[in-house]
């Protein structure tokens, strides 16, 4: 009878933190999104003066908002640890982010551990799965610029030409500097399955942790963003016309990013939104490639991407046998890195949206009762 006093009274616990938790993020993103919205409509007049210093204020409280997010996972003790390359030494340069798609806690983990790599999530482009586009954050990253991308082959043609669009429209304009795809196409429970028969009918590795990635917003992306070289490379010396008028080097590296979960658990944004388990440390590896080793010619790069995954996998595996990665080569042993949150910066951010919020409200309310 005490145990099941004892197991119900832990329940009640969960469940009592879990709706005060639904409703704190509630509040914060009435109060902040709205607000983001709001200021960037009062600073219309500065994107006709100087678009540069719009998108910079712009990216400075996406930012913010992000750490927003992060912060949810954060409290309940959802943190990151970091193994592989350093990357931060390369924040201010171009780069596109490769990352294994396990679940949707997948996006919240990058939120968190590139809140500290200087200006990378303001000047950060993403592209993901356009179910997104109707979350409570879609509106946020269709002002940011985000590419929502659909699946399946009814749409991957059309898709590919938006996104070459999207680039040239939105890319340079906005002073973007990483973008972050999943080239997947989709979560790994839900893929696994249908990327192993097409492994074996190919004869492809047989991939058990990641699936076979799609090529076709990776070839767009170095095509776009990259000059062509002789040798079918892309290189960083040169640009595109577009690139040189404005002074930019084109993408320099490739940053592939591989996430674990303790026993291949992944985290999904319900858990970020509720809390109801226990404090878990999700692990993120990195290994940076510069961009002269990537090859740009189709098949070349489906050969060099399928490898990149067929590492992933040993990666995983490794981990998930010694709950460690691997270490890098000339290392004897692997090094790990606790990404740490500020929570007075946090703190700062919170207490500015709220104010944010009820200032909002009250221009609001003040407005409206003089027009009615």
């Amino acid at each position: 009878m005490a145990r099941l006093l004892d197991g119900a009274g832990k329940l009640g616990w969960v469940l009592l933190k879990s709706v005060l938790r639904f409703a704190f993020m509630f509040l914060n993103n009435c109060v902040a999104i709205p607000s983001y919205c709001l200021y960037l409509l009062l600073l219309q007049p500065l994107r006709i003066w100087d678009r540069t210093t719009f998108w910079h204020i712009e990216g400075i409280m996406f930012k913010w908002l992000l750490a927003m997010v992060s912060s949810w996972g954060w409290v309940a003790g959802y943190t990151v640890t970091e193994w592989g390359d350093d990357v931060r030494p390369i924040s201010e340069e171009e780069a596109m982010v490769i990352v294994n798609h396990q679940s949707t806690g997948d996006v919240c983990t990058l939120m968190m551990c590139l809140q500290d790599k200087g200006t990378v999530v303001q000047r950060m482009m993403w592209l993901m799965d356009h179910v997104f586009k109707y979350t409570n954050f879609g509106l946020v990253s269709l002002i940011h610029g985000d590419f929502f991308i659909r699946q399946g082959k009814a749409h991957r043609d059309k898709q590919l030409v938006y996104l070459k669009d999207h680039l040239d429209k939105y890319y340079h304009s906005r002073d973007r500097k990483w973008i972050v795809l999943f080239p997947e196409g989709g979560f790994l429970r839900k893929r696994r399955e249908t990327s192993q028969l097409f492994a074996k009918k190919n004869s492809l590795p047989h991939l058990t942790h990641v699936t076979l990635p799609r090529l076709g917003a990776t070839h767009i992306i170095l095509k776009t963003l990259s000059a062509q070289q002789e040798n079918g490379s892309v290189g960083s010396d040169t640009g595109t016309l577009n690139q040189t008028a404005n002074k930019r080097k084109g993408l320099q590296w490739v940053i592939d990013v591989t996430i674990a979960y303790p026993k291949a658990r992944p985290m999904d944004i319900q858990t970020w939104i509720f809390g109801y388990r226990p404090p878990t440390v999700t692990h993120v590896h990195y290994r940076m490639y510069p961009i002269k080793e990537v090859p740009v010619e189709a098949e070349a790069l489906t050969d060099w991407l399928y490898q990149r995954f067929v590492e992933k996998e040993e990666l995983l595996a490794h981990f998930y046998k010694t709950e460690s990665f691997p270490p890098l080569e000339g290392q004897k042993e692997a090094a790990s890195r606790q990404m740490i949150l500020d929570p007075l910066w946090l703190c700062i951010i919170q207490s500015f949206a709220f104010a944010s919020g009820y200032m909002w409200y009250s221009v609001l309310q003040y407005l409206y009762c003089c027009l009615f």
